[in-house]
């Protein structure tokens, strides 16, 4: 097998973040992924820029390396007919539009699996399928804010602050490729394919993990705390001599070397800190002892005692510097593939390593409409009589 999901086909009518995200991963993975856009725009993120790379943005190429693209209207008869047959051929499709938008389209999804038995839907949206909110719209940035997360980002004395990426689209992408995976598997047991109802603001609540839990335990709302944890001391940055560094103790022992690396040995048995929970009651001085030592020395030479008695800390890089470094080369971390146009597009390699079924990078990003023809042919056995006409009528 040369890849895991060899054989299976996704059809993506999704754009912008969250369903594109979802079906990388699946195409990373060696699914047949066909990317249905518009005629003449496509994708909205196409258009996200600058920066550019040719004629594609940057924000684009992060998102639907390993796809096909193929330009169907969806808003003429010839279009609609297009959808119902790649979706009769496909084993999963993929949506975010509007709740009820496909069936106001002439594409119930219902109806497109009731020709497909073994179709698998997957929806997502800002709130549900069904329910009171069903049918707002939403981005990014406002699920961050009202699923919670902007309340616990930022300094503590500072006002509520969005995460550096969009990473409420992120993490719903994630719960939907899992929840594909899933469902492809239940499918090899039952035959039937099932509808996937992906919420932002679900998805949202439910990744906010230990701070939920320390609501629903404790009934008080958690705060903003900086680079502080809530249930760990220490574990947040320090200033030194020249810059930062990230401290994250997680275990007494680790304390333990902490104290001795500071020249602080003689606090071990003190029992202001001598477990965690001492700690955290003891936070704002223990705190202040910390730093007045970190300030002393460079991050470099802290860094190095830090290392030399394993206890967890790192510099605070830019991206530059992530990308850029020794240890992105040795991961092989940044890679490229180059696209029809001729262009060299720099993708970050899927995180995930495989012994038998590895990963692939065979197709950068593609342009808009790329694949039309090739895709009628190969799923739908279409002429290239019959592909000409419906150029003709525009409705790819």
């Amino acid at each position: 097998m040369k890849s895991a999901l060899q054989g299976i086909r996704i059809l993506d009518l999704s754009r912008v973040l969250a369903g594109p995200w979802a079906t990388q991963l699946l195409g990373d993975y060696g699914a047949d992924v066909v990317k249905v856009e518009r005629p003449g725009r496509g994708d909205d993120t196409r258009q996200w820029g600058p920066p550019w790379l040719g004629s594609e943005s940057a924000y684009f190429l992060s998102t639907n390396r390993n796809k096909r693209s193929v330009t169907i209207d969806l808003a003429c008869d010839e279009g609609k007919v297009l959808v119902r047959e790649l979706a009769a051929k496909a084993d999963v499709l993929v949506e975010n539009f509007r709740v009820d938008t496909l069936k106001r389209l002439d594409l119930d999804p219902e109806e497109l699996m009731q020709s497909n038995p073994r179709l698998i839907v997957c929806s997502i949206s800002a709130f549900g399928q069904n329910g009171s909110r069903a049918q707002e719209p939403g981005y990014d940035a406002m699920i961050q804010a009202s699923g919670g997360l902007m309340s616990i980002t930022g300094p503590e004395d500072g006002g509520p602050q969005k995460v550096g990426v969009a990473i409420a689209d992120i993490m719903a992408g994630m719960y939907a490729a899992n929840a594909i995976l899933v469902a492809l598997h239940a499918r090899e047991r039952s035959g039937e394919g099932q509808r996937i109802d992906v919420p932002l603001y679900d998805s949202q609540v439910a990744w906010l993990a230990n701070q939920n839990m320390n609501y629903l335990v404790s009934g008080v709302a958690p705060g903003r705390m900086g680079t502080a944890h809530p249930n760990l001391v220490p574990y947040q940055a320090f200033e030194t001599r020249d810059s930062d560094l990230m401290l994250a103790i997680g275990n007494d022992r680790q304390f333990a070397d902490l104290l001795d690396c500071i020249g602080r040995p003689d606090l071990v048995s003190d029992p202001r800190y001598s477990n965690n929970a001492a700690r955290i009651e003891h936070r704002e001085e223990l705190v202040a002892l910390i730093a007045d030592r970190f300030c002393r020395e460079t991050t470099a030479y802290w860094l190095a005692e830090l290392a030399r008695r394993r206890i967890p800390a790192g510099p605070i890089n830019d991206i530059g510097e992530v990308l850029g470094n020794e240890f992105a080369g040795e991961r092989g971390i940044v890679r490229a593939v180059r696209n029809a146009a001729g262009d060299d597009v720099p993708i970050v390699s899927n995180p995930v390593d495989f012994s038998a079924t590895p990963a692939i990078y065979e197709r950068a990003p593609p342009l808009l409409g790329e694949h039309t023809g090739e895709v009628l042919q190969e799923w739908l056995g279409y002429s290239a009589e019959a592909i000409d006409a419906l150029r003709n009528k525009a409705a790819i």
